[in-house]
């Protein structure tokens, strides 16, 4: 391939960034399609068709003859992971309870974190080898997991939530049993989860669900706005990824280099921040439903924020000292590469497991995966953005990179703390009534939850059916005078959202 150096590595900043970008390109594009296909036919068989990909990306890819072949292999790779990540995430969110989705959601990301460091030492332990080697075998290397994934798939268990919507009430029944602790199906935790499960799926299949009316803003979805929510899964991703994250782990040993370290030590420490990921995700199992989503976030902004700052400022003045006073430059690079790890531990703790556990969490049951996909495209848009400027960025921009992620995450604490709702410690089928109002703000739409859990006797399952029949026309009020269920049911019964505050 063209602008490759003597030892493997690709030189030109522009091609980097292409192609590691042509991988999100195919998640962009993965997610919708893994997201129809596992609504569609399951969770399980939806991941079949992921892991198949997967497994033929990794193939083509280490096999490539020319940077063509490379970058069509990164594209059906970015497929699978497109697949992966919208079928996984909403099921591992409808098998696991309210209280704590969320410490069993960074579960899942441990395990991510496990596969990063695991992909990091094996290239550091094949840079001495040849140039083909070097590449091809940790590519090929990633077949071996999506293969373990395929045969353990039979042995899971499917969505019960997904079963139910498609009417296999026995099996819904037996799953949610057996997950919630070998209950009785007459078990009042049984009764009470399918009577919230029971209340919030649409009689029969609705256009709102349809991907091309979320994408033109949620037509046909009336107050449950499906248009907003996919545009907050979507933003909420591309926060994540434009406040610095790829520029500390993917070019962790770069930034190392610019502190002052040597090509191995930078290699090496690169190494380390990234492991470093592994207890930080499995503390956020201590945080994450105690401190809610919007809290968790709004604390690792803060933290990544200064972090950044402090990172650029050492990086610049460890450059600065390093002709004329060497030993003062090498404390500030240690003072710098300090800091990668602080980010690395309150990204870990308190941002990876909110911002992709939040995605899964605010769709309804009948397009879990369908909408989840909005959120998985702003990961991968924003990923791929992300991953094809910050090679340009150091080379061109050096500690200044930092600095603007530092800034990025200033800016986004506002947006998430005034526009997300929480959603920590609700059931998934609350989850339609944090959304009624036509404000975008967080305390006009708790507003209208709480008026509507009232008008409701404090019972979740009612107000949320009387949330579909209002938006489907199914109200008693609609049939009877044959108009729009937003005219008359929500005048009638929800006067008082609509009184000015």
């Amino acid at each position: 391939m063209a602008k490759i150096g003597s030892n493997g590595v690709v030189t030109d900043s522009v091609r980097q960034g292409g192609l590691i970008s042509a991988y999100y390109f195919g998640g962009m594009w993965g997610c919708f399609l893994g997201g129809w296909v596992g609504d569609k036919i399951g969770r399980k068989r939806g991941m079949i068709v992921g892991v198949f990909f997967g497994i033929l990306g990794a193939g083509l890819m280490s096999g490539s003859i020319n940077a063509s072949m490379f970058i069509c292999a990164r594209v059906i790779a970015g497929l699978s992971i497109g697949f992966i990540n919208v079928i996984v995430l909403p099921w591992v969110s409808e098998i696991a309870e309210s209280h704590d989705r969320g410490a069993k959601f960074s579960l899942v990301f441990i395990a991510n974190f496990i596969g990063i460091v695991i992909a990091y030492w094996l290239n550091f332990g094949v840079r001495n080898t040849g140039v083909d080697f070097r590449w091809r075998f940790p590519l090929a290397f990633m077949a071996i997991p999506l293969l373990i994934v395929a045969a353990t798939l039979p042995f899971l268990p499917e969505s019960p939530r997904w079963l139910l919507s498609k009417g296999k009430r026995p099996e819904s029944v037996e799953i949610l049993c057996k997950i919630r602790g070998d209950l009785s199906p007459d078990d009042p935790k049984i009764v009470t989860e399918l009577t919230q499960l029971d209340a919030t799926f649409a009689s029969k299949p609705q256009k709102r669900g349809e991907l091309i009316n979320m994408l033109l803003g949620g037509r046909y979805s009336g107050r449950l706005h499906l248009g907003r929510r996919a545009a907050m899964g979507c933003a909420l991703q591309w926060i994540q990824q434009w406040t610095g994250i790829l520029a500390i782990v993917g070019w962790a040993s770069e930034l190392f280099r610019l502190a002052g370290f040597d090509a191995y030590k930078s290699l090496w420490l690169g190494g380390l921040a990234n492991t470093f990921g592994i207890p930080g995700t499995a503390a956020a199992a201590l945080v994450i439903d105690r401190m809610g989503r919007v809290k968790s976030l709004v604390v690792s902004f803060v933290i990544q924020g200064i972090a950044l700052f402090l990172i650029a400022a050492f990086v610049k003045t460890s450059q600065d000292a390093a002709a004329t006073n060497p030993a003062e430059s090498v404390r500030l690079g240690t003072a710098a590469a300090s800091f990668v790890f602080v980010y690395i531990w309150f990204f870990t703790m308190f941002n990876i497991v909110p911002t992709w556990i939040y995605g899964t969490e605010i769709w309804p049951q009948e397009i879990r995966a369908k909408g989840y996909s909005f959120t998985i495209f702003g990961w991968a848009a924003g990923s791929g953005m992300t991953q094809f400027v910050i090679p340009i960025m150091l080379q061109k921009l050096g500690y200044k990179t930092y600095f603007f992620f530092g800034a990025m995450n200033i800016v986004a604490m506002p947006i998430v703390w005034y526009l997300y709702p929480e959603v920590a410690r609700r059931s998934l089928e609350e989850m339609n009534l944090l959304f009624t109002s036509d404000s975008l703000l967080v305390s006009n739409n708790m507003k209208a939850y709480h008026q509507r859990i009232e008008n409701a006797g404090g019972d979740v399952a009612v107000a949320s059916r009387r949330l579909l029949d209002e938006v489907d026309g199914n109200d008693e009020e609609t049939q009877r005078t044959g108009g729009n269920p937003e005219d008359k049911f929500v005048e009638a019964l929800y006067q008082d959202e609509r009184k000015p505050q």
